[in-house]
């Protein structure tokens, strides 16, 4: 344990704290007696007694105000945090559904590849058939008018 003179309102006061910890206690000690300091200005000497409690009240009421900050924060923090998950959780969902978009869209690509060959077979049959047709046709014609 490690010891520190604290200077409080005029008098030296030793006290003790963890080693490592005497510059905190020093500031606190600092703060402490700034608040009490500033209250005996204000109010006048009214008892050192009354002014330690008054300075201890408004030391709690910013402690108490603080903490409600801080939980009202944690609580952004939550509400932040849960409409990320719902977030990410609509991102994993759109992902997904684009994805099946895309082997959808991909299939009915396939699909029409197959059509398409397969029309394009049929219409070179048909072109090939038509075409033997014509030839047919004008031999017959080219024999009919030489006779």
């Amino acid at each position: 344990m490690a010891n520190v003179n604290i200077k409080f309102n005029g008098k030296e006061y030793l006290l003790s704290c963890e080693d490592g910890q005497e510059e905190h206690l020093e500031e606190l000690s600092l703060n402490f007696n700034k608040k009490f300091n500033d209250l005996k200005f204000d109010l006048g000497n009214i008892g050192e007694n009354k002014l330690l409690l008054i300075s201890s009240i408004k030391v709690m009421d910013e402690y108490f105000e603080t903490k409600k900050k801080v939980e009202i924060q944690k609580k952004e923090l939550q509400d932040l945090k849960e409409k990320f998950k719902e977030l990410k959780s609509l991102i994993y969902q759109y992902k997904e559904n684009k994805e099946n978009e895309i082997k959808q869209l991909g299939s009915a690509q396939e699909e029409l590849m197959k059509n398409i060959e397969n029309h394009k077979i049929s219409y070179e049959n048909l072109i090939d058939k038509v075409t033997l047709e014509i030839e047919d046709f004008v031999k017959k014609n080219n024999l009919n008018s030489s006779v």
